[in-house]
């Protein structure tokens, strides 16, 4: 069975910016499924609906750093950005 290291090593269709987007994406949606806390309950904390964060967990677009703040936020979590030499 190929892990997600193995399979993410062979995608290169996606930037590595975008690939930091959906790695910090699926980290929270993880945090939110340990917690038990289901999409609708979520959504409605948020002030999403539940479709709509199906769709942004399932990427049926990129997510915005807004977007991705708003979730975690209703997860007690926040998000830091770190600026390093490229």
């Amino acid at each position: 069975m190929t892990t997600w290291k193995g399979f993410k090593k062979e995608i290169t269709a996606i930037s590595p910016q975008d690939m930091v987007t959906i790695e910090t994406l699926s980290h929270l949606i993880a945090v939110r499924v340990q917690r038990g806390i289901t999409q609708k309950e979520f959504a409605a904390h948020i002030s999403m609906s539940q479709p709509q964060l199906a769709k942004l967990e399932r990427l049926d677009s990129m997510p915005s750093l807004r977007t991705l703040q708003r979730y975690a936020n209703g997860l007690n979590l926040k998000i830091e950005l770190t600026v390093v030499p490229a």
